[in-house]
């Protein structure tokens, strides 16, 4: 049996993209580029200049960027209420660093903080999916999302509605809930999420996503949305803690778990403390 590698310890932060200096900026491209065909650095540039910020994943051995994740903060009104949407952006990952769990607990570390901010407005996690592992990043660690393989939560069909007519109103088809951005919009390389007739037979999640999303090949997206609420976001941190260990990634994990307790504890008491607050409120 070979021994499992462990992912070299990384260090993610959250930048406004005011803060992103050029040389980052260039080796972020030189991530995104390696895993997307049809690209350029003109279309990199202007996509992240409409974000809010970006998560930056670095390897301090290393000394450079090995992964980000772009984000977008944006007000709503869903069915007449004000509400907050966060959106997820390109996220990218060095392939030798997948199952680094950095990037997450930098997220979680944020989502909590902006909910703390606006404790009485709704908050969504708004993504789109044109690979299935963006689409289980929200499936295995949310309990209320959509679309959901077991029809659940349908409701939250007029959120993603309502994101998608405000954010890419020209591309999207409200029939199929699926954005077309065209022939010629970026899609990911053929060997980076390849699903397989296996694959969709051991997972119900996957096999949901190609369903919902058959075109994903071409860069078709699968708008998707999560709740962050007091009462989700706790049973993330707890899914995190308890999550079953993936191949070859134990020693990573071992290793991220105590330095994940040590960052959000605090926060995680905190939404502890509000939640019967919010609830009888």
């Amino acid at each position: 049996m070979k021994k499992a590698i462990a992912v070299p310890a990384l260090k993610a932060v959250y930048c406004p993209i005011s803060k992103i200096d050029v040389h980052d900026i260039r080796q972020m491209y030189g991530i995104y580029s390696q895993y997307y065909e049809r690209t350029s650095w003109d279309i990199f540039l202007r996509d992240l200049s409409k974000k809010t910020g970006a998560f930056l994943l670095s390897c301090p051995k290393e000394g450079r960027i090995v992964g980000f994740s772009t984000i977008l903060v944006i007000d709503m009104v869903v069915q007449g209420e004000a509400a907050r949407g966060v959106f997820s952006g390109d996220t990218i990952i060095e392939r030798e660093y997948w199952g680094s769990r950095a990037l997450q607990v930098a997220f979680y570390k944020f989502v909590v903080l902006e909910k703390l901010r606006h404790p009485r407005q709704s908050i969504y996690w708004l993504l789109i999916s044109k690979g299935f592992k963006t689409y289980l990043l929200l499936a295995n660690n949310f309990t209320t999302y959509y679309p959901n393989p077991e029809g659940k939560h349908d409701y939250l069909a007029d959120v993603v509605d309502d994101y998608c007519q405000q954010m890419f109103a020209e591309y999207y088809d409200a029939d199929s809930r699926i954005l077309d951005f065209g022939t010629d919009y970026q899609c990911l390389k053929g060997d980076v999420a390849e699903i397989t007739e296996k694959m969709c037979r051991d997972n119900q999640k996957i096999r949901f996503f190609e369903e919902r999303n058959p075109d994903w090949r071409r860069g078709t997206e699968l708008p998707c949305v999560g709740v962050l609420d007091f009462e989700n976001l706790s049973k993330y941190v707890l899914k995190f803690a308890n999550k079953a260990v993936s191949k070859g990634r134990r020693d990573a994990i071992q290793t991220a778990k105590p330095a994940f307790k040590a960052e959000v504890e605090p926060l995680h008491r905190t939404l502890a403390e509000i939640t019967p607050l919010q609830r009888r409120a």
